[in-house]
This record gives C-alpha cells, structure tokens and sequence, in this order.
C-alpha cells in the first residue's frame, strides 16, 4: 500500500488553514500545519527587526518542519519567499512558493493587469520576483500593482468578515476597468470568488493554480 503524501505548510496566519484544507479536501494526502503570526507582525510594523534576523528565524522554520518526514514544504506567506535564502538551507526537502504558479499564470496572460495587495508590506518583496520570474521565462507583462489600503489588519486581527467585504467593496468598483485584475495573497481568495460569482469577471488568484501544480508534483490522488 502506497503511503499517504504529507505536506508541511508554513502560514504567517491561521486564515490560510482553511484555505489549504478545502484545497486538497478530496485528494489523498495528510497537511501538518506550522503558523507564526509573529514574524509577520515584526516584519511589517516593528522598525526596529533586521532583515538578518528574519532570515534567520524563516530557515529556522523551514528546518524544523523538514525533520517532520514531509515529501514537500508549502509556504502560503509571499512575506515569507521573499525572505527565505533557500541557499542556505540544510534540507533537501522541496519547497514549494505559493506564487510560482501565480505567476506563470500571470505571465500567460498578454492583456494589461492589475494585481492587488492588502498588506504592504508583502508588496515590493512579490513584484521584485514576479519580475525577476517574468525576465528568467522571457516573458513580457504590463501591470500594475495597487494596495487596499487599511485593510490588512482586519485579517491580523481576525475579523476576516471585515476584511473580506473590504476587499469585495474594492474589486466591485474596479473589475470593469478593462485590466485583468488578480489578487495576490491567499488571504484575499474568498473576496475574489465572491466577485467572480457575481459579476461572472474571472480574477486571478494564488490558489487555483498552486493546487493544480502541487497535484502534478506530488503526484497525488482523488480520495477513494
């Protein structure tokens, strides 16, 4: 009898939980979940935390969930990839980046984009390796990326009702301005199926893509 796959994921907030476990809610495979709230707080608002530590504190991580027997390492945080020096890792588990397919999806698409952000902090991090993503697979994109402001908090805080209607209130008044619209945080999945359903605009989102490519690399089955 084949074993099960287990997947580690590394989340800098348990939202993204739910996320992953209705993701893969029909395939065969076992999610151990690792979430630290904390490096995305000192990140993002202490001025004080050098970039040297949060490296640090990502290997760390990322370590401790390989000793666990897992076949791959998810990071949902794009926070967390931008940080992460993969070189100087010790494990040779895989690590699989949220935005990777996310970005190959972004790349195939020729008309102009808009991508969205509530944190602002994750902003320059994700655009830098779209870029560098786009230059490597010698594909031109034309977009543009725009914060919602004062709306990440909602979600740190855990008023994820508040957050999604902010989001929803952000995409209604912008899906019809002719740009591909894409969002770019796990965070902000639910708010854009809500406005896909309603307003029948297709919206780009990290997760569809990463579940497709995780089936594919891990070579996993439907439940029986």
């Amino acid at each position: 009898m084949e074993l099960k796959k287990r997947l580690g994921c590394l989340h800098a907030h348990y939202s993204n939980i739910e996320y992953i476990e209705s993701a893969f809610s029909s395939y065969d495979i076992e999610l151990i979940h690792f979430v630290d709230p904390g490096l995305m707080y000192r990140v993002t608002f202490n001025k004080n935390f050098h970039l040297e530590e949060a490296q640090e504190k990502v290997k760390e991580q990322i370590e401790w969930i390989a000793k666990c027997n897992v076949d791959a390492i998810l990071i949902t945080c794009t926070n967390y990839i931008a940080i992460l020096q993969e070189e100087q890792l010790t494990t040779s588990v895989p690590i699989i980046k949220i935005d990777e397919p996310y970005f190959e999806s972004i790349c195939n698409t020729e008309q102009p984009q808009t991508i969205l952000f509530t944190n602002p902090a994750t902003v320059n991090g994700t655009m830098e390796r779209l870029k560098e993503y786009a230059y490597n697979h010698q594909k031109s994109i034309d977009i543009e990326e725009i914060v919602i402001n004062n709306t990440f908090d909602l979600i740190m805080q855990g008023l994820k009702k508040e957050y999604d209607q902010e989001v929803s209130n952000f995409l209604i008044k912008n899906i019809h301005n002719g740009k591909k619209i894409s969002v770019a945080q796990l965070s902000m999945v639910d708010a854009s199926k809500e406005v896909e359903n309603m307003t029948s605009k297709h919206i780009l989102n990290p997760l569809e893509p990463l579940i497709l490519s995780i089936v594919n690399q891990l070579n996993l089955n439907k439940n029986q």
